[in-house]
């Protein structure tokens, strides 16, 4: 294999233009240039309003937001000249790459196509490897299974990565889409996220959308949102004392009901319309609490967050529910999984009680798991040298 390769990413940053959900992208981007490939990040508006623009608060086609916000995020990355954007509604290209992404595409040797939300046009089926890095297991594979669109654009892929890590075991109770799946997990480029001493006497926090989309029903077994796996956890300050702050999104989630029961509440637009000013609030926190999509955790996924990534690599412990992630990561120091009120309670307990151990715990954990450079080489690999595709599968209607 080549030692340098080209490499296109597809990601999702013009049309979601926050802080976390550039980092994901961004970790991907600049983590494969620092290991020396030529990489650049492509997107699609695909062929429906997509654009998000906070400051209008509207979903719609027009992108001006969204690549300012890009252009100044590559640029401060070290990045400027890497990324295009092509918009379908008007058949027209943007970015500094603007006159050369075609070319870029003719020769590279690698797609990673992230979460799958980008369509494959022409100019990138041109390229031989071409991976579909799943962020969203169990709903994506459900989405093969229902929807023959869907399934049509996975199958254009020729490698199949999972951030469901137990899909590859047979005690993952994952719907079986029948695609030769292998197990990724989120890259963390270290060096941007520097350990910074954490507030003793902050809040455990997070930032949560509370309603993605809709839950999802398949085989008889009910897959749920963040918000179905909430219910037993609302009360929790009210023993655990006022604690636990969340960046709340989603127009239907029970705001009210929060507060009544104790807990801080802040507009996930202002602690995370960046990508700086998201690192800004994940420094101030004292650690994470965050429950995962029910989805995740009634399949034993082993799913694990890439916003729980970074607080781990800031040095901020993590208290989060299991989701079968402790069957591949040694949990209990740094990061402490939870299955009930009484588990998050006594994690809390822990954590305020071992503060400094689970900071450095939580930095170590980044660095044995999330590093980059030892996540990216073998991602890599084995969007290079994939299983065959079986595609013998009938799509139920």
């Amino acid at each position: 294999m080549k030692t340098r390769l080209r490499i296109i990413l597809l990601g999702y940053i013009v049309r979601g233009p926050v802080g976390g959900m550039a980092w994901h992208h961004l970790q991907y981007v600049k983590g494969l240039a620092d290991l020396g490939h030529d990489v650049y990040f492509l997107e699609d508006s695909d062929d429906y309003p997509s654009c998000y623009d906070p400051t209008r608060y509207v979903t719609d086609t027009d992108p001006t937001y969204g690549l300012q916000f890009a252009a100044t995020v590559f640029d401060r990355m070290g990045l400027a000249d890497k990324w295009a954007y092509y918009d379908a509604h008007t058949s027209r290209w943007y970015g500094p790459c603007t006159h050369r992404i075609l070319e870029m595409c003719q020769s590279a040797d690698l797609l990673l196509n992230i979460s799958g939300v980008n369509p494959l046009r022409e100019w990138v089926m041109r390229i031989p490897a071409r991976a579909f890095v799943d962020t969203d297991p169990v709903f994506t594979q459900i989405r093969h299974l229902t929807d023959p669109v869907k399934r049509k654009l996975a199958l254009q892929h020729t490698a199949f990565l999972s951030f469901g890590e137990n899909i590859i075991h047979n005690s993952s109770r994952i719907p079986k889409d029948e695609l030769p799946w292998q197990a990724t997990r989120q890259p963390i480029v270290l060096n941007a996220w520097p350990v910074t001493s954490g507030p003793p006497h902050g809040k455990f926090t997070t930032v949560m959308q509370w309603d993605s989309y809709p839950a999802q029903e398949f085989g008889g077994i009910r897959y749920g949102v963040k918000s179905d796996s909430f219910g037993s956890y609302i009360g929790l300050p009210e023993r655990a004392g006022r604690v636990l702050e969340i960046a709340l999104g989603s127009a239907t989630a029970p705001r009210d009901l929060f507060i009544t029961n104790g807990w801080s509440l802040r507009n996930p637009l202002e602690v995370a319309l960046d990508p700086w000013t998201y690192q800004d609030y994940i420094r101030q926190s004292k650690a994470e609490f965050s429950v995962a999509k029910h989805g995740y955790v009634v399949s034993g996924s082993g799913w694990f967050s890439e916003r729980s990534a970074v607080y781990l690599a800031s040095g901020r412990p993590v208290l989060t529910q299991e989701t079968g992630f402790s069957d591949w990561l040694e949990a209990g120091s740094g990061i402490i999984p939870f299955n009930d009120v009484e588990e998050a309670l006594a994690g809390i307990e822990e954590i305020n009680n071992r503060y400094e151990f689970h900071c450095r715990a939580a930095r170590e954990i980044a660095e044995q798991y999330f590093d980059a450079r030892k996540i990216l080489p073998r991602l890599i690999e084995r969007a290079m040298n994939p299983a065959p595709v079986n595609d013998s599968h009938e799509v139920s209607s």
